[in-house]
């Protein structure tokens, strides 16, 4: 995987992740994520760091509502009213990956990898990804990547490595 958020923050995943990890540890932070349609595959690049443990506390796949309700407190109104693929739910996921993992900062994503289950209103490569601070602020945005599902996963891991390292700059 290579960084297509294309504002040259980093050149390749580990490297963001190693950018990351780095600015967490230096500002004392604790990281977390909440996972849908990445399926794990974002604590994994973030595990896949030597030393992560010195900045990650954890993630969770949510990949059913019910887990998304249970593990993570996702108003489940939130969810009949907008669905899994929606800026409150990923930002409620990512507050409660927060709370879950006594984290500084998490990192959310949830969307439709496919190839099946996009919609019209939603299609195929449709991405909500969100970062919540333990401070109460958080940040979500949409993207619709191309691609197959590998592509869709890769890139949705490459924006909220990107979203993150933003955030934490802001601080």
């Amino acid at each position: 995987m290579t960084s297509t958020a294309g504002n040259g923050e980093f050149s390749s995943v580990a490297d963001g992740v190693r950018r990351l990890a780095g600015r967490a540890m230096a500002r004392g932070l604790r990281l977390a994520t909440a996972e849908s349609c990445t399926g794990g595959l974002l604590s994994k690049v973030i595990t896949d760091l030597p030393g992560a443990s010195g900045c990650y506390s954890g993630g969770l796949i949510a990949y059913s509502n019910d887990i998304k309700v249970r593990h993570l407190g996702v108003d489940p109104m939130a969810l009949e009213r907008h669905g899994a693929v929606s800026r409150i739910v990923a930002l409620q996921m990512a507050f409660g990956a927060c709370r879950s993992f006594s984290a500084d900062l998490a990192m959310s994503v949830t969307g439709i990898a496919g190839p099946g289950g996009g919609t019209k209103d939603k299609p195929v490569g449709t991405v909500w990804l969100a970062v919540a601070m333990s401070t109460g602020t958080g940040i979500a945005r949409q993207e619709l990547f191309d691609g197959d599902r590998t592509t869709v996963r890769e890139s949705s891991v490459v924006a909220v490595l990107h979203m993150a390292l933003q955030a934490i700059a802001r601080l």
